[in-house]
């Protein structure tokens, strides 16, 4: 029987079906554990050495630079011309989009991108400006309101057309004004600018249609509503579509993640080839059993059941805790079990909901002597020193990035104070300059005086100086830019913790070493300045460093960290009404289906020993609190599941499903006598405005109510709060 072509090498019939769809469009539906890169690396070669696609023709998006590397490393073991393929993140491909046609998408040659970091910078100092407290609007809050909108594709007057005159509408304004000033482009920014460009230049759009014949994308039901328009303008009606994706897996709402694009690209991509992929080769059959049954609680899906091939394994474990020290005790007994068995810890991993879940575990596994490692903390290029670093760097690439000057001007600080700073701002804004230009205007023509004035012609005249080296390589420019700027002195004076700031500016210098255009950058940039794609590629590669930390640790992480992954040995911690799912979630039918998702993500994750845990009590407020059970453990078929001691009397707390599916909030078992806004009352919050109280809590003003709001269902304590009943409607 002769070998069949290396495009289906290894593959079974779901995943070659998948493979050579030759209908326009395809929608793979891969479960967890599906093989689903393997199919996108298959489907690459059968276009290019089956259908005879040239590597220009294709473009292939991914969620991660990892991902795409992966994809580019295993092509190019083939085709010598790998990295001539368009393949990239959402955000790197528009990036590459925009340097190509900067003039008409508006922007300077050296505009900056920026992260979300710099972003909140930039919207703390436009909320100083406008005299809104911190209290009332944080820059956090109004990053994400703007963020949000782009990301449905909406300018402001967009969002006033659709919202009317919203209070913070005029703060978006000010952003977008001060973004074009300074040659700013954030992350939302870079697609929708790049979705605008096409849509506003038919020549343009008609070159890029003409262009590919296929756009292959994976992680599809991580689409917002942009990336999903930006897909179907750039393909039109000629090219080919072809996704990948798991309507299950869709746990990104809260960043804008639309898992309806799945359904709309079936219904309105047509002909459509829809392709499931259910041979799981990751987990034993009794947690796909479990997991296949916790899902099937969700309305609306596509519809699929993983199944093994692997054996049937032993049942999913739960412990109901007494509290959430007894919780962790005893999944730190389980783990001593799996290293016993000759297993290792690296192969093992304690998940959570939220981020806080993380200290009693981190403190019990201390106390206990078992090594572990929290995935999701500081990456290298969200460090103070480094970001400040590469801040100089971008302000001497673009003297109009008033975000690198406010981080830099004073780090280390200069003798430029608030009042002289004022003056430069108040400078700028009368001239519509940047902050540099008008720093240097006023050192030139006067305005400053004293140490300001030293200060800030020290500060001008490193600038001066880097110039000179632009010529020569972009290491020894940042080399110079981390000693002349003061930061190697002024960090590395703090005893151990600078002697590791000073090695992450010395990697910083590295970075810069290795850096290589022709590696890092498409054919068509390769002539740019190398230190305006590097800072490009810093930002865009901003949290995506790789774990380098080899030592045997059981691994912690949220769910959201944990998609993608695999271990041996899975612990589920915190599964109660509240904890998980949310509170928040409870009330909102679409939130509680992306929880439920999310705990399917969860249970999938686990190959051979799958831990639930829960706890009868838990505190809260600095008060221990009686909990009821997550519904998802009442979901698993209990001949799946077997108790592994704890409290008997948990069950007593366990969650009964309501007509409708949802539960009462959480509530305490304490006694909320004389509380002064019972169930049902009105009330109205100086910051989040008006809501409802769905549950009391405590006595009188020592008490706390859960009020719903319009934009989040919170808990908060009367003492504190400062509610008033609401007299509306």
């Amino acid at each position: 029987m002769p070998n069949p072509p290396i495009w289906l090498d290894g593959l079974n019939d779901a995943q070659a079906a998948a493979v050579t769809s030759d209908l326009p469009y395809a929608l793979v539906l891969a479960g967890a554990g599906s093989g689903k890169t393997r199919v996108l690396i298959s489907r690459l070669l059968y276009l290019f050495m089956h259908k005879s696609y040239g590597p220009g023709q294709v473009l292939a998006l991914t969620f991660t630079n990892k991902a795409a590397g992966e994809m580019r490393a295993r092509l190019a073991t083939a085709f010598p011309w790998s990295g001539s393929v368009w393949m990239g993140t959402f955000h790197g491909i528009a990036h590459r989009l925009l340097r190509l046609h900067y003039e008409q998408a508006g922007l300077t040659a050296a505009f900056t991108v920026i992260d979300s970091e710099d972003q909140q910078r930039l919207c703390k100092r436009i909320l100083r400006e406008h005299e809104i407290d911190d209290k009332v609007l944080s820059s956090k809050t109004l990053a994400y309101l703007i963020s949000h909108e782009k990301d449905a594709g909406r300018r402001p007057a967009d969002v006033a057309a659709a919202y009317g005159n919203l209070p913070w509408l005029p703060l978006f304004e000010s952003y977008e004004q001060q973004c074009k000033v300074s040659g700013l482009v954030d992350f939302a920014e870079l697609l929708l600018r790049s979705y605008e460009l096409l849509a506003n230049n038919a020549s343009l759009l008609n070159s890029y249609q003409g262009r590919f014949r296929q756009i292959l994308v994976d992680e599809f039901q991580d689409t917002n509503r942009l990336q999903y328009q930006w897909i179907k303008l750039l393909a039109g009606d000629a090219c080919g579509v072809f996704v990948v994706g798991d309507d299950d897996q869709s746990i990104y709402g809260w960043r804008g993640a639309e898992v309806a694009n799945i359904k709309d690209f079936v219904e309105t991509m047509t002909p459509c080839d829809v392709i499931r992929l259910e041979q799981n080769y990751r987990s034993t059959q009794t947690i796909l059993n479990a997991a296949n049954a916790v899902i099937s609680n969700n309305t609306g899906r596509m519809g699929k059941n993983l199944w093994s091939a692997e054996a049937e394994g032993d049942k999913l474990a739960h412990y109901a805790a007494i509290n959430e020290f007894d919780e962790a005790r005893y999944i730190v007994t389980q783990l001593r079990a799996w290293r016993q068995q000759g297993d290792n810890l690296v192969n093992s991993a304690i998940l959570y909901r939220s981020n806080h879940q993380s200290r009693v575990l981190e403190q019990v596994l201390t106390r206990e002597g078992i090594p572990y490692k929290v995935t999701g903390g500081m990456r290298f290029f969200e460090r103070a020193e480094i970001k400040d670093s590469l801040a100089y760097a971008r302000l001497l690439l673009n003297e109009q990035d008033d975000a690198a000057f406010a981080r830099v001007i004073n780090t280390p600080t200069r003798g430029i104070g608030d009042k002289s700073l004022e003056k430069v701002q108040l400078h700028a804004r009368a001239n519509n300059l940047g902050l540099l230009t008008s720093l240097r205007q006023m050192v030139t023509h006067g305005g400053l005086s004293g140490k300001a004035l030293l200060g800030a012609t020290n500060f001008l005249s490193l600038f001066d100086g880097w110039h000179l080296l632009r010529e020569g390589s972009l290491d020894g420019l940042m080399e110079r830019i981390v000693r002349d700027s003061g930061l190697w002195d002024f960090y590395g004076q703090d005893g151990l913790t600078g002697e590791g700031r000073k090695e992450n500016l010395e990697e910083l210098v590295n970075a810069a070493a290795q850096y290589r255009v022709s590696d890092d950058a498409p054919e068509d940039l390769a002539n740019e300045d190398p230190l305006l794609l590097f800072l490009a590629q810093t930002a865009l590669d901003s949290g995506e460093t790789a774990d380098t930390d080899k030592q045997d640790k059981v691994n912690l992480m949220t769910i959201h960290a944990a998609k993608g992954l695999e271990f041996g040995f899975v612990a589920v911690t915190g599964l109660e009404e509240g904890i998980f799912p949310l509170s928040r979630a409870l009330e909102d039918p679409t939130g509680l289906e992306e929880e439920r998702r999310l705990m399917y993500v969860a249970m999938t994750r686990a190959r051979r020993q799958l831990l639930l845990s829960s706890c009868g009590m838990r505190r809260f407020h600095g008060k221990e609190e009686l909990m009821q059970t997550s519904r998802f453990l009442s979901e698993v078929p209990k001949e799946m599941l077997k108790k592994v001691g704890g409290i008997s009397s948990h069950t007593a707390y366990s969650h009964t499903p309501t007509k409708t599916g949802f539960n009462s909030p959480v509530q305490s078992q304490k006694a909320s006598a004389n509380v002064p806004f019972p169930k049902g009352c009105k009330v109205v919050h100086a910051r989040f405005g008006e809501g409802l109280v769905l549950a009391t809590d405590g006595m009188g003003e020592d008490g706390r109510v859960q009020v719903r709001f319009c934009d989040a269902t919170r808990w908060l304590m009367l003492s504190i709060a400062k509610l008033e009943k609401w007299e509306g409607e």
